[in-house]
């Protein structure tokens, strides 16, 4: 039986982390967190948004992705945070895992030394020792996908980002996930269209999902397969969601995107 993309990538990432493990100290990444003061609060921002009846885009950088392939080829993370600011976003996500993305950790910190808004650090979460690691390139924010973790590595990656005063995605793509999410408190929700394990994407993953976490403290987003401005209004009218986490649809038209009409 072939593995899903989703098994693939957290095997790759898996490697990779133990290795780096082997020359990088925990220790090491906490002086460098120490020496940088330009943390943003990525949940506040987007709360902020909320409690003023306004929508929040999460636009996100990245080059490739398995699904769509190279997005980019001319790939330069700081023009588009630019254009995305230039825009309005709210906040923004870069893709960092190396080997399907084609990211880099240094992406957040090209950025965040330019760019003045708070960064999602979007990658495969599936060791604690990452929490410190992405917060040593300047990321305000990590990413939980709980089809990728068993319970005890999500809760544990959870605490480990609020020790380390981040903010957290979790994020789910099954009604069994999003009943586990509403453990998170602190957390906001990520309801991914994109299937993982199949890449296909389906709007109505939201409709289906969003009842569940009604009542979450936190703010809900509406992650991947929005590709128009009014795929966003009607969602946002028949959910109440107000914050949305866009890529492909942006990357694709950055310079007269009606979806940026929104903000």
């Amino acid at each position: 039986m072939t593995k899903n993309i989703l098994d693939k990538i957290i095997q790759k990432k898996i490697n990779k982390i133990d290795l780096l493990k082997k020359t990088t100290s925990i220790i090491q990444l906490e002086e460098i967190i120490k020496q940088n003061s330009h943390f943003l609060d990525f949940k506040e921002k987007i709360q902020h948004n909320i409690n003023n009846n306004k929508i929040s885009l999460i636009a996100e950088i990245k080059k490739a992705s398995p699904s769509a392939g190279i997005i980019i080829k001319d790939y330069d993370p700081i023009k588009i945070a630019q254009i995305y600011h230039k825009n309005n976003a709210t906040c923004l996500s870069i893709l960092t895992e190396e080997d399907f993305f084609l990211g880099n950790l240094i992406h957040v910190s090209k950025v965040k030394e330019k760019i003045n808004l708070p960064v999602l650090c979007k990658d495969f979460f599936i060791d604690k020792f990452q929490v410190p690691l992405a917060k040593s390139y300047g990321a305000d924010a990590i990413l939980i996908i709980l089809a990728g973790v068993s319970d005890e590595l999500a809760s544990d990656l959870y605490e480990e980002a609020l020790k380390f005063n981040m903010s957290i995605i979790v994020e789910v793509h099954t009604i069994e996930e999003a009943k586990k999410a509403l453990n998170f408190k602190d957390a906001l929700i990520g309801i991914n269209n994109r299937n993982l394990k199949t890449l296909k994407t389906n709007i109505n993953t939201t409709y289906d999902i969003y009842n569940v976490l009604i009542n979450h403290s936190g703010p809900i987003i509406c992650e991947s397969g929005i590709k128009t401005k009014d795929e966003l209004l009607n969602l946002k009218n028949k959910t109440e969601i107000k914050t949305f986490l866009i890529g492909e649809s942006l990357l694709k038209n950055m310079d007269n995107n009606s979806i940026f009409s929104v903000l």
